[in-house]
């Protein structure tokens, strides 16, 4: 069964087989000085503005992440929750590791939201799956515990069935486990990339799990990262990656998204590639 979440429009599902959920990623402080001190300062125009620009690029859901030195993220979040959701109209992401903001910005979403994140440490499975439960949300997993992330698809594998087998004892469907095999820099770990890809593979065809995953870490430390991301990318999509978590601004990075569906028979009869591309086609003719 796909993973269903919602918001002001209704319910949107991604999973095996369906077209690859877009969440954007750029409101998040992480590497961005001078947005983390606009939002400490509680000037939250700039959530606002990155909600509008994520939609109209293409985003479908909207990570909402506030983790920034100096802000009080159980206050922060849920106001930057509601500003991303009145500004983008879309699904939220409710991206942050500190349990008690996860709680104060789920009480003010009225829909079924995505939690970014639990994993495979004792500590998180026992504070979030109970939140998780409690509001009736989708969870994102990622494949790490306490000794770290492991280097071969069998130990992350392991850490998804601690995962699922964890939350179906609070009562958390499989279909609300997104996992995410999380993606290293190929430039220091050579195979890692194939690692991730594999385990793409066995979670979509063994597991039936959805997964969400962030891909320009595997071209850190490399030249020419958008290409390499983007190469990557297509490559995950056909190894069964349902949700991209992605800056939709980045030139062409949507497009690839559309073409690796269609050409996996996600997209039936280029809907969806097609619309894009006219889109596309109207936006330059009116420049």
């Amino acid at each position: 069964m796909p993973t269903t979440i919602s918001g002001p429009n209704g319910e949107i599902k991604f999973g095996t087989g369906l077209p690859t959920l877009i969440i954007g990623e750029r409101i998040n402080p992480t590497g961005r000085k001078k947005f983390g001190q606009q939002i400490a300062s509680g000037d939250l125009s700039v959530i606002k503005d990155e909600a509008i620009s994520q939609k109209n690029a293409g985003a479908d859901v909207l990570d909402v992440n506030v983790g920034a030195a100096g802000v009080n993220e159980v206050a922060l979040l849920p106001l930057a929750v509601k500003e991303a959701l009145t500004a983008g109209d879309l699904p939220i992401c409710v991206d942050s590791a500190n349990v008690e903001a996860l709680k104060a910005a789920l009480a003010v979403y009225p829909y079924k939201a995505l939690i970014n994140s639990v994993n495979g440490e004792e500590r998180s499975l026992s504070s979030v799956l109970p939140i998780v439960k409690h509001y009736g949300a989708a969870v994102i997993a990622l494949t790490i515990d306490e000794s770290g992330i492991p280097e071969t698809v069998e130990g992350r594998i392991r850490i998804v069935e601690r995962i699922v087998e964890r939350a179906e004892s609070y009562g958390i469907s499989k279909d609300d486990i997104v996992v995410d095999c999380l993606t290293m820099a190929a430039s220091s770990k050579p195979k890692s990339a194939l690692v991730t890809l594999e385990t793409l593979r066995i979670l979509s065809k063994e597991f039936g799990l959805a997964s969400a995953m962030g891909v320009s870490n595997v071209s850190f430390g490399m030249p020419q990262r958008d290409i390499i991301t983007k190469g990557f990318l297509g490559m995950c999509i056909e190894a069964g990656l349902t949700a991209a978590i992605v800056n939709p601004e980045t030139e062409g990075l949507v497009s690839t998204i559309y073409s690796a569906d269609f050409l996996t028979g996600r997209d039936d009869y280029a809907r969806k590639f097609l619309t894009h591309y006219r889109t596309k086609i109207a936006a330059s003719r009116n420049v």
